[in-house]
Order: C-alpha cells, then structure tokens, then sequence
C-alpha cells in the first residue's frame, strides 16, 4: 500500500510541476493566465467503525484551477494593440463561433480585417443611423481601407471687412486680369464631386456709396456677379438671409460643381477701416485615405482620414462570466463558456462590472514574475524527490522482509 502511496505523491507532483512549468513558459505570452495545481486525499473505503484506524490511499490531482488575476499593462504605441484594464474579455470569431481573450495583440489582415494572431475576428457592435451602435448584433471590425469619399463644395462663408472709405476702380469695366478694375479680393480651394481641388476668388468692386458687387470666378472662369448693400452703420442689409448664389461653369473632366455654389456673407462688413478679409471658409473635403485609428476607453473604434474626416467604425464588445473557473482553455490565449461558466454577460467597456479598454498597451502574462513560480517549483521538486525518497525506504523495506522469508 504504501507503494502506491509514494507513487501517487509523485503522480501529483509531477502534475503541479506540469502546471508551473507551462505558467514559466508562458511567462511572455500577452494576455495569459496562470494556473495551479489543486489536489485532494485519496482515502479507501472503510468498513463501519474502521475509519478511526483506517489510513489514506494517497493524493490525487482533482482540478487545475485558472488565476485571472489582472497582469500589467505595457506600453507599446500599435494602434491595434489594446488592453483590458479591469474585468472583461475581448470578443473573437475564428468562424465556428465566438471565443473571448485578453490577448490584445491585434493587426489588420489582408481583407481589411482586425485579427488575432490566430486569425480570428474582434467583434465590435455595427454603427446605426441615429448615430449610436447596435448592441444587439455583433459583426467584425473592418477598417475601410479605400479612400474616404469626396464632397463637393456647397457654401463658403466670407466674414470680410469692406473698406466704407474706398474710391470706386479706376477703371469701369471689371476683369480679374486688371487690378485697377476692383478693390479686394479673397481666394480659397474648393472641392468638385471627385474631390478635385480648384481656386476659387472672390473680387469685390465698390459700385457707390454703401453697394459693392461680389465677383466669383473659379479657375478663371466667371461663376457670376451678386451685389451688396449696407445701411450707414456698415451693417449688410441686401441680401437679407446674407446668401448670394452663384452658378459656375461645367467641368471638362467628369466632375461636377454645385450649382448653385452659395456664399455666405452675412458676417461682412462695410466699416471705416483698411480691408480685412476675416475668415472664409468652405464645406467640401477632397478624397481621404486611412492615416490612423483610435480606440476610445469605451472601446468606440474612430477611423481618422488625410483629408481630416473622421469615421466611427464600431464600439468593441466585451464579455464577462459569473464563474470563470468554468471557462474552458482552447488554445491560442482564447477561452469559450461552458455550462459551468454561465452564459457570457456582453456589454461595452467602461460601464457597469466592465473594465477600460488601453489602446497602445498589452496585457503582460500574470506570470511574466517568475519568482513566485520558481518558489512553487522549488517546492514541488521537494515533494517529488520526498516521495521518491519514501518509494526507495518501502522498496528496501520489502526487500529486507523478502531476504528474512527466504532464510526462514
């Protein structure tokens, strides 16, 4: 008996070695979460009364029970790379189904697709029309690689001062090549339909007191004249809404212009001072290609563009469970729910039991300290060579009856 006694301590230190060796191997893999052996006495069945002198049948490993203590938290500027800080696991499909990891090691995949290095897919809940996300369905982040889509110029707003002072041109006819024809002029880019860029200038031409006229040409081209009036305390009263409307020419390549092309004045002035063109500005953008991505700590995926335009690409789901033990390991830092472990609770990071979610940052192993796992080991090395130690004395033990039964 006390044969298999020894034998079943070395089983079970065996297995915490196992168990403490994979925790050191993983020491460097993002996101993992240690284990450790637990055991349980073997004790033989008894006849009624007997348990008071009855001895144990030795030790046995009944579980390997998973640590999800929170690892640190390291700094590694991706724009892909995030961190779980606080409760909460990341939502993956590998195609057969979801899966949850605190592996935050994700990178864009020829498809457009953000991945774990296994290839599965991070699940974010889809944008709405009304501007919030749809958390009743999941789908996969997908970072729309082609250009961020042109429009075309629609408004300019013009807040200028116009000199009250001014001499009416010197010369009657206006032309944008004469100088001596106008007073000012302002200039500025805008944007056709392709989201070709084109020079837009606004020349005004005092036409008497308190009237000017409001000259638009694009790329030379003359897109009409509009006038405006102030009362004597240089105020625009005509246009009454401050809108002129202006009408350009059609484009030879494709594109097209909005027509009509509106110009907001309603913020410019006629007082005694010097010009003062203010600040015009338009709403057309040209094409954007993708320069950049940020995670909020909510987990909000916003896609940054050249053209500075910005798109929100979906808020990242994040699960939990009511008992983790009951998670079951499948590999690559992923885990799936069992019975055991419930049914997984979805939400969003930084609300309700749910953690923040760290962009440029990944989850170290939490036991990438391997000093407690060194003292472990050394520990169970000890009970293993105890109990090797114990099968040696009862080997010998045997032995030394065996010679004495022979002799007698």
């Amino acid at each position: 008996m006390a044969l298999n006694q020894a034998l079943s301590g070395i089983n079970a230190a065996q297995a915490d070695l196992n168990v403490i060796s994979n925790n050191i191997a993983n020491a460097g893999t993002v996101g993992f979460k240690g284990s450790t052996a637990q055991f349980s006495e073997v004790y033989a069945v008894t006849g009624l009364n007997l348990s008071s002198v009855a001895v144990g049948s030795g030790a046995e490993l009944t579980g390997v029970a998973q640590q999800f203590g929170q690892g640190d938290l390291e700094t590694t500027n991706g724009s892909l790379d995030m961190a779980m800080s606080g409760n909460g696991f990341f939502v993956v499909n590998n195609g057969s189904g979801n899966q949850y990891t605190r592996d935050g090691a994700f990178h864009q995949d020829a498809n457009g697709n953000v991945v774990t290095s296994s290839g599965a897919n991070l699940q974010v809940y889809p944008p709405n029309a009304a501007g919030g996300f749809n958390t009743s369905t999941l789908t996969n982040l997908q970072l729309n690689t082609a250009q961020s889509a042109a429009t075309p110029t629609s408004t300019i707003t013009a807040s200028s001062n116009l000199p009250a002072s001014a001499a009416l041109p010197t010369d009657a006819t206006f032309s944008p090549t004469d100088p001596n024809s106008y007073n000012n002029a302002s200039t500025l880019t805008i944007y056709d339909s392709q989201g070709g860029a084109h020079s837009a200038s606004i020349y005004y031409v005092k036409t008497g007191n308190n009237t000017w006229n409001a000259n638009l040409y694009i790329d030379g081209q003359s897109a009409g004249t509009q006038a405006l009036t102030f009362n004597s305390a240089g105020a625009l009263t005509s246009p009454a809404n401050g809108n002129l409307s202006f009408t350009p020419t059609a484009l030879s390549n494709g594109a097209t212009l909005s027509s009509p092309l509106t110009v907001n004045m309603s913020n410019t002035t006629q007082f005694g001072t010097a010009y003062a063109p203010g600040t015009i500005n338009q709403n057309g953008y040209e094409a954007g290609t993708l320069e950049n991505v940020e995670i909020g700590t909510d987990g909000i995926v916003t896609a940054i563009y050249s053209n500075n335009q910005t798109t929100q690409l979906g808020q990242i789901a994040v699960a939990n469970f009511s008992n983790l033990q009951g998670l079951q390991q499948v590999g690559n830092n992923n885990w799936v729910g069992t019975q055991a472990s419930g049914t997984a609770v979805m939400g969003t990071a930084s609300t309700g039991q749910f953690g923040d979610i760290e962009q440029g940052q990944l989850e170290t192993s939490n036991t990438s300290d391997t000093t407690a796992q060194l003292v472990d080991m050394i520990q169970a090395q000890q009970n293993y060579q105890a109990n090797s130690q114990m099968l040696g004395t009862v080997s010998s033990l045997d032995q030394a009856l065996f010679q004495a039964v022979d002799r007698g």
